[in-house]
């Protein structure tokens, strides 16, 4: 199935749109979360969202659980860290791609396992590069497969839900001085650094 991605500055955005393609028919197991843990600055409800993602629920079963297996996994809080981006919270299919192994292990291999994650997904590389750079710098990134005729409203839902440009946050990205990720980068830092201020972040 085709893929659409979106991420967002906010994780409050983020955690709406999931809600809105559930009800809209998309399943759980075909969407996706990966935000960064940025300590206090990640909410509670990221794991349960990303819970629920991984158990095809609409209630999670809070922070901390870890779900494996073919239908996905699950990283709670600080349970997988991905190079450049350090501890996250996730679900989904993207991440059981990247990892394809035990929770807790590091994703590594080349241009980093979510760009590679993305890439397979069909993202093209130059944006893979894009969205794993602003997880790293405090977004959320959210990826759904959908069949052909819910692709235009699973985008839709990602744009009202206040995805950014893409196109827009690459130019500003490398007039910043960025050109790509780097899965070998050092982690931010939320203790010295703001969250979700996606250009002051590197």
């Amino acid at each position: 199935m085709p893929t659409v991605t979106g991420l967002f500055d906010d994780y409050a955005d983020a955690e709406r749109a999931v809600r809105e393609l559930h009800a809209a028919g998309i399943a759980n197991a075909d969407v996706s979360l990966v935000t960064a843990d940025h300590g206090a600055a990640v909410p509670k409800s990221a794991g349960t969202v990303a819970e629920d993602i991984a158990g095809g629920t609409e209630g999670g079963a809070g922070v901390g659980v870890v779900l494996g297996g073919a239908g996905g996994l699950l990283a709670g809080l600080g349970l997988l860290a991905i190079p450049g981006i350090g501890p996250v919270v996730a679900g989904g299919w993207l991440l059981a791609t990247a990892v394809g192994a035990a929770a807790g292990a590091v994703i590594g291999g080349a241009a980093g396992g979510i760009v590679g994650a993305l890439v397979a997904a069909g993202v093209p590389e130059e944006d893979a590069h894009v969205y794993s750079e602003g997880v790293r710098r405090g977004g959320t990134l959210v990826t759904v497969k959908v069949p052909a005729e819910q692709l235009d409203q699973a985008r839709s839902i990602l744009d009202d839900n206040d995805s950014i440009d893409i196109s827009e946050r690459r130019a500003a990205y490398v007039a910043d001085g960025w050109s790509s990720f780097d899965d070998s980068a050092t982690p931010v830092d939320s203790s010295t650094q703001p969250y979700r201020d996606p250009l002051s972040l590197r």
